[in-house]
């Protein structure tokens, strides 16, 4: 029975320290760099070019924009896909898609459903704004989508990867690699802390 009760409060340490890990995780998007950061507290640990809406910002129903603010990971969709799967309505069509097929702009490999947490961005999650893989690959880093942050496919699966439903998600209209911008990091202790400046 000790031995049953150890191993028990061992799995649950472990679970409780990934879990607190996972809350450390956040992804920021850039869109005036076309870049998307992952940061793991207040350290970013990679960064990836993006496409954002190619009209414009705001939460708009029919505007096709991006939204701009907080938000989370709401659902994950596509684990363990090919790349190149293609999806409508977050469902598999049982096709792949070749990177850069001609004529050709679909959603593709990995989908992370974005969940507005503010009023500027309530609507994104029933507008369907998603971290999503494109076939399109060659606008990447230029905007070009119709409301979602498009990534490449080898990307997009690095970072459904790496975060969990949960994980916060911040679009800013500021520059993050230039160390021009700061964000209150969702830590779990109860003081917030400031990032330093990003180099």
């Amino acid at each position: 029975m000790r031995t049953f009760l150890f191993f028990t409060t061992l799995l649950s340490t472990i679970i409780s320290s990934s879990a607190r890990a996972d809350q450390d995780i956040q992804i920021r998007v850039s869109v005036p760099e076309q870049r998307l950061y992952l940061f793991d507290g207040d350290k970013k640990i990679a960064t990836y070019r993006v496409s954002t809406s190619a009209f414009g910002l705001g939460d708009s129903y029919g505007s096709y924009a991006t939204p701009l603010g907080r938000l989370v990971v709401a659902s994950k969709v596509g684990d363990g896909a090919e790349i190149g799967a293609v999806f409508k309505g977050r469902c598999r069509t049982g096709e792949v898609c070749a990177i850069n097929a001609a004529g050709r702009d679909p959603i593709v490999t990995r989908i992370l459903h974005l969940r507005g947490t503010e009023k500027q961005n309530s609507r994104a999650y029933s507008r369907g704004i998603y971290i999503h893989g494109t076939a399109d690959e060659r606008r990447i880093g230029t905007p070009a989508s119709y409301g979602c942050i498009r990534m490449k496919s080898s990307d997009i699966v690095k970072v459904f990867n790496t975060v969990g439903v949960g994980t916060s998600v911040e679009i800013t209209d500021q520059r993050i690699g230039s160390g021009l911008f700061n964000f209150v990091s969702h830590s779990t202790s109860r003081t917030p802390k400031v990032a330093t400046k990003v180099r």
